[in-house]
Parts: C-alpha cells; structure tokens; sequence
C-alpha cells in the first residue's frame, strides 16, 4: 500500500518545527531529509527514522518499513506532538552525521 499525499502534507505540517525538512516520492512512498540528510520516511501512512544509537532513548517501537526491506526503522507513533518529532529528528540527524 502506497502513502497518500494527504498523510504526507500531514506529516509535513507536523515536522514544521524540525529544520530545512524536505520530501522526495520514491516507489509511491515519500523520503524525508533534514539538511539534507535521510532522516527517515513515509512508508504505508507511518512515520519511520532511521535507528541510531542517539534516538534509542525515546524508546519507538523498530518497525519494517516495506516488504524486503533489511533493516527496520523506528515508528513515531505519537505524530501530534510537533515538538518531540522536532527532537527526534534532530537527534537522527545528529547521530546519522557524527559518524
């Protein structure tokens, strides 16, 4: 199943507080950057980033993100709270660039 434009611009909205976040389709799912950094994405209408040592703190369910995908990807359930996604995805970025 395909995400649909609707949750993106939805998701969009929530991550308004987040830095220079950007959005690219692939494969009927969406990809989302900070910085331009892949931080995460839209997979199935859910939430996804990206496991880092950093973000484990906020404790997210790992989650598959598509059929064949080798690695899971932590889910941001709770979607409402626009500053807490705001930390949780500063903190992916920073883990996924300290390295």
């Amino acid at each position: 199943m395909a995400s649909t434009k609707e949750y993106r611009d939805f998701i969009l909205e929530q991550l308004s507080e987040a830095p220079n976040i950007t959005c690219r389709p692939m494969m009927g799912e969406f990809l989302l950057y900070s910085n331009n950094v892949l931080f995460g994405g839209i997979y199935d209408d859910r939430l996804l980033v990206k496991i880092v040592p950093e973000n484990e703190q906020y404790k997210m369910t790992k989650e598959i993100p598509y059929d064949g995908a080798k690695k899971p990807m932590y889910f941001m359930e709770d979607v409402d709270n626009k500053e807490k996604l705001a930390e949780i995805v500063n903190t992916t970025v920073k883990g996924l660039t300290s390295k």
